[in-house]
């Protein structure tokens, strides 16, 4: 059985497979196997044993924990995560010799990271996801990460402007766990309800010498000589692109400048690696554009 990450919980409120085969993106894998821990726990799985495939790994091992008997006296959970997604020709006839034989009292989670077409369609993957339940977490594409934010912000009851989101989505460079960490930081720093977008510039952005706030100041002041200093310094310190170019696309957007809005969407696809040229230079000369327009 095929499952997404938000279909699980509905799962795992009914009795409980055998076999659950965790694999994606690094966040969204821990979250799902954290769920099926916890609902392991409260349905009386009271011993876990984790195993780790490593090169020394021996697969005997994987048959030994399943097969001992809890030392409490109650159901077990067998956690094996293989942290390459390649259990190599001895580990695959090993997977698919203990999906014909999953013992009874016993929930195995396996843990894989994100795969590629080709092993999805391994035999053994293809045997586990047959035997038990498969969980694909897949990241949000990046256009769709700001709708991802707003839904972990509204799990703590809090909201933000389109705006607001796309700032923190240029922030984090389409980072799951850094923008679960500054959502979670959003919900330390403010109460429920609406974040403004200062609030969150002044929580996400890193007070810095050059930061993005003197860039921006800048480009409303049209002044060039500022500019070109403040993205330099912006360059040393190692600032995150896409939030550089989401300033800059900003003030085109808010001034509707049309020919600025398609260079933006040019540095865009040079960040992305669809287009060659030099980022950084491309976005001085965006900001010239802007400060001599």
């Amino acid at each position: 059985m095929q499952l997404r990450p938000e279909q699980l919980a509905a799962q795992l409120e009914r009795a409980l497979a055998p076999l659950y085969v965790v694999h994606g993106d690094g966040l969204l894998a821990i979250e799902a196997a954290d769920a099926i821990r916890a609902a392991a726990r409260r349905q009386g799985y009271g011993e876990r044993e984790v195993l780790m495939v490593t090169p020394s790994f021996r697969w005997d091992d994987l048959f030994m924990a399943a097969g001992n008997l809890s030392l409490f006296g109650g159901d077990k959970l067998v956690d094996l995560r293989i942290p390459s997604g390649k259990p190599g020709r001895e580990g695959s006839e090993a997977l698919q010799r203990y999906c014909t034989q999953l013992p009874a009292g016993v929930i195995t989670v396996i843990t894989l990271p994100e795969l590629d077409w080709q092993a999805k369609k391994a035999a053994w993957f293809v045997k586990l996801a047959d035997a038990g339940v498969a969980i694909e977490c897949a990241a949000p594409p990046l256009p769709q990460l700001p709708t991802w934010i707003a839904q972990r912000l509204g799990q703590q009851n809090q909201k933000a402007s389109r705006e607001a989101l796309d700032f923190i989505a240029a922030h984090v460079e389409g980072n799951l766990l850094a923008a679960h960490q500054e959502v979670q930081k959003l919900g330390l720093l403010y109460p429920k309800g609406e974040i403004s977008l200062a609030d969150i510039e002044a929580a996400v952005l890193n007070v810095a010498r050059y930061d993005i706030d003197a860039l921006r100041e800048a480009l409303r002041s049209r002044d060039t000589a500022r500019c070109a200093r403040t993205l330099d310094g912006l360059r040393a310190e190692g600032a995150a692109m896409p939030l550089v170019l989401w300033a800059l696309a900003n003030e085109a957007r808010q001034r509707a400048a049309r020919a600025a809005l398609l260079h933006a969407a040019r540095i865009d696809r040079m960040i992305k690696g669809v287009a060659k040229g030099d980022i950084w230079d491309e976005m001085l000369q965006l900001a010239l554009r802007l400060t001599r327009a």
